[in-house]
């Protein structure tokens, strides 16, 4: 922990000790914290600059801005903005793409498919081509089971699915057995709160047709070991979809070594905008797939009595597309790339087991997943209830303070119902949130306790 906590603060309201523990008053001026905050390194192999993010500059409620909700969605650095605003601003190249000869055109094209070469090279796709530009992860999800599910799941096969999964990745599966009379399994969890992968073994049978999971829990934090699932699935001939949306911003994804057959991630949560996310999948099954929504540029030919369709990725991207905030999931691409995955990984377990035992240590907190010691792997978010005060009240107290959480069933009510509550609190650093701001926010959850009590 040395990297995060052994360092100096430029504020006469701090003394920090080697142990991390401050020495005198947890009192300080807005301005003061706010130059802690900004002078304090991150791991030592990880140097992002916070200046990148002119967001975390402001005050809320006239104290420093916390943002720990980054599990729900990342901020963004300059690096992406600018590439936005090129594409639209003085001198820049709004134009369709794929439409239209003429210079800005050209340039919009281009740029649009650099950016799916980036998210390619990004998760080790073997080719751009694997790539589908989505809305977010929730249509993409949506795409695989109204395309391939359609086209080849019937009456009688199975999904195995978890009860730790996002809505994102139970409903869409809900609707296609409704309509073809398929059978849904569900995943509990084991005794340390990971996904029980004995019971797994299990739910896996000749008639699983897909299994699909979340990669890194959004609410639990456990992390999937994907190659053993993969090889459960694949014995039986079975496809593994994976939710990535937790695990493609925070380390290294390569689909070449994941053993998945899908992956769906969101833009938003990786540094990128809203508006885009993108399906991975392997070429020769995206080649098998059918359309499912029709329109211009998926289309090889139209006539009045048929019509044929591209290939893909260009199959499954009908209509104009969002060519300025595929140009922003470049560069996020670039700039996550720029500081290494390796090191933001090694960040985050380190930043995350500093949350976890700081919160560990709070009387009446129930955090929920497995602990860092227990678990195969545990993403740098913490969910947790405070006994007695509901999760609304706890951070509606923080947000006063200037720390941002997330509270509310953290759209995985199956689970919350699984542990027997119907909402939580969850925390959630990333790149830029130092290990003064985990002070900050431990600060600000114990007085809010003492104001409950």
């Amino acid at each position: 922990m040395a990297a995060l906590l052994d360092h100096p603060v430029a504020s006469t309201s701090y003394t920090w000790t080697a142990s991390g523990r401050r020495a005198n008053s947890r009192r300080q001026s807005a301005v003061a914290r706010a130059a802690a905050v900004e002078e304090a390194p991150l791991a030592a192999a990880l140097r992002p600059t916070r200046t990148d993010f002119p967001i975390l500059r402001q005050s809320v409620n006239e104290r420093p801005l916390v943002y720990l909700d980054n599990a729900a969605t990342s901020q963004k650095p300059l690096q992406v903005l600018r590439a936005m605003d090129e594409y639209y601003g003085e001198g820049g190249y709004n134009s369709n793409v794929h439409r239209g000869v003429h210079a800005l055109s050209a340039r919009a094209t281009t740029a649009y498919e650099d950016a799916r070469a980036k998210v390619a090279r990004f998760i080790n796709a073997s080719s751009p081509q694997e790539i589908v530009y989505t809305r977010n992860a929730t249509e993409a999800i949506n795409l695989v089971a109204n395309t391939w599910g359609a086209a080849n799941l019937h009456q009688g096969d199975e999904i195995v699915l978890s009860v730790a999964e996002h809505h994102s990745n139970i409903v869409p599966w809900q609707l296609l057995a409704q309509r073809q009379g398929l059978v849904l399994k569900f995943v509990e969890l084991s005794g340390t709160e990971e996904l029980d992968l004995a019971q797994l073994a299990t739910l896996i049978t000749p008639r699983t047709r897909l299994v699909s999971l979340v990669h890194v829990s959004n609410m639990l934090g456990c992390v999937l070991p994907a190659q053993r699932v993969a090889e459960m699935a694949h014995a039986v001939g079975a496809k593994l979809l994976l939710d990535c949306c937790q695990s493609v911003p925070n380390m290294p994804v390569d689909v070449q070594s994941l053993g998945a057959d899908f992956i769906v991630a969101s833009s938003h949560k990786m540094c990128g905008p809203t508006g885009i996310g993108f399906l991975w999948g392997r070429l020769s099954l995206l080649e098998e797939m059918p359309p499912w929504m029709g329109g211009g540029e998926m289309i090889q030919d139209v006539r009045l009595e048929a019509s044929t369709y591209a290939e893909p990725p260009s199959r499954f991207e009908a209509g104009t597309p969002a060519i300025a905030e595929a140009i922003g999931l470049g560069a996020a691409c670039d700039y996550l790339t720029g500081l290494g995955m390796q090191q933001v990984a090694a960040h985050e377990r380190e930043l995350g087991a500093y949350l976890y035992a700081k919160l560990r240590r709070i009387d009446r907190v129930r955090i929920y997943g497995p602990s860092p010691e227990a678990a195969q792997g545990r993403a740098a978010l913490a969910t947790f209830n405070v006994e007695g005060i509901h999760p609304t009240d706890i951070s509606t107290i923080l947000d006063t303070t200037g720390v941002a959480v997330r509270s509310g069933h953290l759209c995985t009510q199956p689970v919350h119902r699984h542990l027997g509550i119907s909402s939580s609190v969850r925390a959630s650093p990333y790149i830029y949130n130092t290990a003064l701001e985990v002070d900050a926010f431990v600060d600000a959850l114990t007085d809010s306790i003492k104001f409950f009590t």
